[in-house]
């Protein structure tokens, strides 16, 4: 196995730290008289179009701007949000009723021709849950100002659960003229119904992205519970501030000169839970599945049996003892669908979760023909949670026999770059890595690599497999939890067959803020800044 310290790795990854950006500090004395929340989020926000991509920043960024017609509470209950609905007898019709009292941030009303042009535009993004509503719906039209007629071609248990789902691409509400904007394009401004209004004059890409409270908000009534119930925004204004060095973030957090961090470095943890006036706790108690994820158009992942190789290569032991440190935090889980619920297996796994499988992997990749094609490695430098991976890795495929290209970047240059379907040689990639919620990973159709559209609205790496689509196809029409996880199981075992992705384990990422912040909200798609209220 491969033995690096965590530090050392992260050292070996990080940029030359940056200077805490210069517009913070002028920024409380600039809204002076006014509640501002600062906080450092686990990436930079570049990409504002939460149709886009499924970059967790952006989809935060889109909670903040965007409003939902439907949310899901603390036990995965579907609830009306902007909506409420009914359903016809036969179970081929959803009628969802807009709420009064509901504007775009450029004063307009909502109207349900929004709504339906903002789903037909979430229905064509990569989301899987999404596309195979589509599958099922014969048509989705407004009936007047406020109703939206959802109609099937036939029965399917997951349509509320689909809209309601908190991640990875949400079911955003925008202006019909926005949500007419193609999906491979992105959005050109910024206008939803949501809490906060994005402030687009002070936007500046790795320095700062600004919310202001959206006065004309309506929030619901009941208690914010998830992404539902009321959104009422507490501060006046929400200060993403963008600080790469985790050391320069967190003196500035326990200064109080930042309130809020997303993703503190696990071994500076003991320093910051020693503070009286810093909370250290765990938001998204379900966690996260980190993964790898090769591209299939080009080689040398191209040839199954070369990726096969390079899975045996991996190990999860390695990747978590650099990416988290602390076992606390980690847990090996060979199972797609998480470990301890369902669906779970471990079927397929073994090897990465026991990391005995060097030997095999050199000599599979001997017999696969392996050419000495360069496998390149998205690699990026400002994202605590994805710094050790791609250099583990990196060092377990060249202990394999494979030629590796470890290439620096910012992760927001990665979301932008992985998405090009162009040979390594002209701007594209071979592999990287990230990371989903547990809750956006426990079936096969939320689960959103797990997939094999190929290029006909797959995800990034582009997996085409006639037969898992088939599975999942089938897993979406069983009506019995035995036979969902029969099927999740042929599931798992394809996509090990085939190497879909690479699951590398599971882990909890506990975020910190100052004390003087209260109603802090947990779940599966945090952090979210409404409820929240700063005592100076």
């Amino acid at each position: 196995m491969v033995h690096v310290s965590r530090r050392k790795l992260l050292q070996l990854a990080a940029v030359a730290p940056s200077a805490l950006p210069l517009a913070w500090s002028s920024a409380a004395s600039a809204a002076s008289g006014k509640k501002v929340l600062t906080a450092v989020m686990q990436s930079d926000l570049r990409v504002t179009d939460p149709g886009f991509t499924t970059a967790i920043i952006t989809r935060d960024h889109g909670y903040m701007v965007y409003d939902t017609l439907l949310g899901i509470d603390s036990s995965f209950k579907v609830q009306p949000q902007m909506a409420d609905w009914t359903v016809s007898a036969d179970r081929l019709t959803y009628t969802f009723t807009l709420r009064d009292g509901l504007k775009w941030h450029d004063g307009a009303p909502v109207t349900a021709e929004d709504c339906v042009a903002s789903l037909k535009r979430w229905c064509t993004s990569v989301d899987g849950m999404a596309r195979k509503l589509v599958d099922f719906t014969a048509g989705i039209e407004a009936a007047d100002g406020k109703t939206i007629v959802l109609k099937l071609k036939e029965p399917y248990g997951l349509v509320l659960e689909t809209i309601a789902k908190p991640s990875a691409v949400v079911a955003f509400m925008m202006p019909k003229r926005l949500a007419e904007t193609p999906i491979t394009k992105q959005i050109p401004e910024q206008i939803g119904s949501g809490p906060f209004k994005f402030v687009a004059s002070e936007f500046q890409p790795g320095v700062k992205a600004v919310y202001e409270k959206n006065t004309d908000y309506v929030p619901r009534k009941e208690p914010a519970e998830w992404t539902s119930g009321g959104k009422v925004v507490k501060v006046d204004r929400v200060e993403w501030l963008t600080m790469p060095d985790a050391q320069t973030a967190l003196n500035a957090l326990q200064s109080g000169d930042v309130d809020f961090v997303e993703t503190p470095p696990f071994d500076m943890l003991p320093a910051l839970g020693s503070n009286p006036d810093i909370n250290v706790s765990i938001l998204n108690k379900f966690g996260f599945q980190s993964f790898g994820r090769m591209n299939f158009l080009h080689p040398p992942f191209d040839n199954v049996k070369i990726r096969r190789a390079a899975m045996l290569a991996i190990n999860q032991k390695d990747v978590l003892d650099a990416q988290i440190g602390n076992p606390k935090y980690y847990k090996f889980c060979g199972a797609f669908f998480i470990c301890d619920t369902p669906l779970a297996s471990d079927a397929g796994g073994e090897t990465l979760v026991k990391g005995n499988g060097m030997a095999d992997a050199k000599k599979a990749l001997a017999e696969a023909g392996y050419d000495g094609t360069p496998v390149v490695i998205l690699a990026p430098t400002d994202q605590i949670l994805l710094k050790a991976q791609p250099v583990v890795v990196a060092q377990l495929l060249r202990e394999a026999g494979f030629k590796v290209d470890l290439q620096a970047m910012d992760w927001q240059t990665v979301v932008t770059r992985r998405a090009n379907q162009k040979s390594p040689k002209e701007g594209g990639w071979s592999m990287f890595f990230t990371y989903q919620g547990a809750a956006d990973s426990l079936n096969p159709l939320v689960n959103v690599p797990m997939g094999g559209k190929g290029t006909s609205g797959g995800w990034y790496g582009w997996s085409e497999d006639p037969k898992l689509e088939e599975l999942r196809d089938a897993f979406a029409r069983a009506t019995s939890p035995e036979e969902q996880k029969k099927i999740a199981f042929d599931i798992q075992k394809e996509a090990y067959d085939q190497v879909i992705y690479v699951p590398l384990g599971q882990f909890q990422a506990p975020s910190a803020w100052r004390k003087s912040l209260t109603g802090v909200i947990d779940g599966p798609a945090t952090p979210m800044f409404w409820n929240v209220d700063k005592n100076e």
